[in-house]
C-alpha cells in the first residue's frame, strides 16, 4: 500500500467469487470509519456526508505482472 495526498494505492487479493465493487465498498466504508472515529476533526473537510471520492480504478494481474505492480507502488512513496 501507498498513500498519497490525494489517493491510495493497494495491491489487494481477492477470490474470483469476489466482487471488485463489493470489496471497494468494505475497503472504503471501513476506512471511513476507523479515520472518522480517529479524526473527527476531519469533518470539515469531507465531500459531502464521504470521506472517500466516489470512484476508484481496478486492474487484474497475473503472477508474472505482480511484481511489477508492487515495485510500481512502493516506487510511489518516493
Amino acid at each position: 500500500m501507498s498513500v498519497q495526498e490525494d489517493h491510495v494505492h493497494m495491491l489487494v487479493q481477492i477470490s474470483p467469487r469476489e466482487s471488485v465493487a463489493e470489496v471497494v465498498k468494505i475497503l472504503k466504508g471501513g476506512t471511513s470509519k476507523v479515520i472518522r472515529s480517529e479524526f473527527p476533526e476531519l469533518e470539515e473537510f469531507l465531500w459531502g456526508d464521504s470521506l472517500w471520492a466516489d470512484g476508484y480504478f481496478a486492474e487484474t494481474v497475473g503472477t508474472v505482472d505482480e511484481e511489477v505492480v508492487r515495485k510500481y507502488i512502493k516506487d510511489q512513496q518516493r
